[in-house]
């Protein structure tokens, strides 16, 4: 039995029109696609309507696949390539599978043979160390750290002394609410001379990206805020 393809299609960091930061040829292609697994179905319904997709929108199916989604669910879906129905995979904002819940489905679709066509589109992580100053040419995308206090002071300092002896960027990322905490903890625990990039709401007209060492921020009284954001390390 043929096999459709999955598709990872990005989707923009923020409210900013599609057209702004979606290749064009990826936005055509949505045409082409029936079925799609996303990670919160009106977000992606929104974008959809907003990519071009107005008024077909309720010819669409729709699977939700997040962090609550069981893993027999996302075992089903293998299904839904039969008959060689191609899949698009959009996640709730950036590219699909990074830091994404969807990477359990691009997993599953080599496991059992079924083509996986990335498409390109906007990282927040990437484009934050493009614009960070900081090493290019080795970097650790480090994820979420512990909530507690405790547990994320440790992390920092291991962090810090990995980025030390490698030269490395670390990269982490943090639920917007505890944006500030988290750089608040990074100003606490790591030395003076250590560089951190913190980047907000990144392609946004409100884009806010800068690198100082932490003795320069302790002076700068930055309020982060719920906004999406990015930091990085380099000591």
């Amino acid at each position: 039995m043929q096999k459709g393809k999955l598709y990872l299609v990005p989707s923009p960091l923020g409210e900013n029109d599609p057209a702004e930061v979606i290749p064009a040829p990826v936005l055509e292609s949505l045409q082409n696609f029936k079925t799609f697994v996303v990670e919160e179905v009106r977000t992606a319904r929104r974008y959809l309507s907003r990519a071009g997709l107005k008024g077909h929108i309720g010819e669409l199916e729709f699977f939700e696949l997040n962090e609550h989604t069981d893993q027999t669910v996302i075992e089903g879906y293998l299904k839904l390539f039969e008959n060689g129905n191609n899949v698009a995979l959009i996640s709730e904002a950036g590219l699909p599978a990074v830091a994404d819940p969807g990477a359990q489905l691009v997993a599953l679709a080599h496991q059992h043979g079924i083509e996986v066509v990335p498409y390109v589109g906007p990282s927040s992580l990437m484009l934050s160390l493009m614009a960070s100053g900081l090493n290019g040419q080795s970097f650790a995308f480090c994820g979420y750290i512990p909530a507690k206090t405790d547990e994320r002071r440790s992390r920092l300092k291991t962090l810090e002394k990995v980025s030390a002896q490698l030269r490395q960027t670390q990269i982490l990322i943090e639920t917007p609410y505890r944006n500030d905490s988290l750089f608040a903890d990074i100003l606490a625990v790591c030395g003076p001379s250590t560089k951190v990039c913190v980047a907000c709401n990144v392609t946004m007209p409100d884009a806010y990206i800068k690198t100082m060492k932490v003795s320069q921020w302790k002076k700068e009284g930055l309020v982060i805020g719920k906004r999406p954001c990015v930091f990085l390390i380099l000591a």
